[in-house]
């Protein structure tokens, strides 16, 4: 029975405590003091469908923005340190709000000045509906952002690793 408990744990793929890690990002970015991101975090991420904290403001389109890019940005950091991308390349993320159905969010790698673009993610999310029952199903959903990314990533390098070869 115990060795049966120790495959599934071994088997299970691991995964970042991303809740501490979007935590640490608003705090490191400025954006708000630990006490503050924790209780911002816990109480828009956690508990009744639909997040009351997005619907109920004088500016809902604005609260939505911010939420969307404070869950995201870390994500798309973490991605961005963990493929090795050109010196000259920037990485946006892009959010298209929407107060009544799926809001967009866009994640858009430039390769450099004159280079072409490329959509790296585009993800549909209803901000008020992203709310998870536990820290464990948070931490689910954006591993799978983070692996959706750096696969993402990972085939535009050889576009990317072309035109260097050329432009020297």
């Amino acid at each position: 029975m115990m060795g049966k408990k120790l495959t599934a744990v071994r088997k299970r793929p691991r995964s970042r405590n991303w809740l501490a890690y979007v935590c640490e990002s608003l705090v490191t970015s400025g954006a708000m003091p630990t006490w503050e991101a924790a209780t911002y975090l816990t109480e828009n991420l956690f508990g009744e469908k639909p997040n009351p904290y997005l619907l109920s403001p004088a500016t809902p389109h604005e609260l939505t923005r911010q939420f969307l890019e404070r869950l995201y940005q870390p994500i798309v950091e973490a991605a961005s340190r963990d493929v090795t991308l050109s010196p000259t390349a920037t990485i946006h993320l892009f959010t298209d709000i929407s107060l009544t159905g799926n809001s967009a969010v866009l994640v858009v790698l430039f390769q450099g000045h004159a280079k072409p673009k490329q959509l790296v993610l585009f993800d549909a999310a209803k901000a008020w509906d992203l709310v998870f029952s536990d820290a464990e199903a948070f931490n689910t959903w954006a591993e799978e952002r983070y692996r959706l990314l750096v696969n993402a990533l990972r085939k535009a390098l050889p576009t990317m690793d072309e035109d260097l070869l050329t432009a020297i």
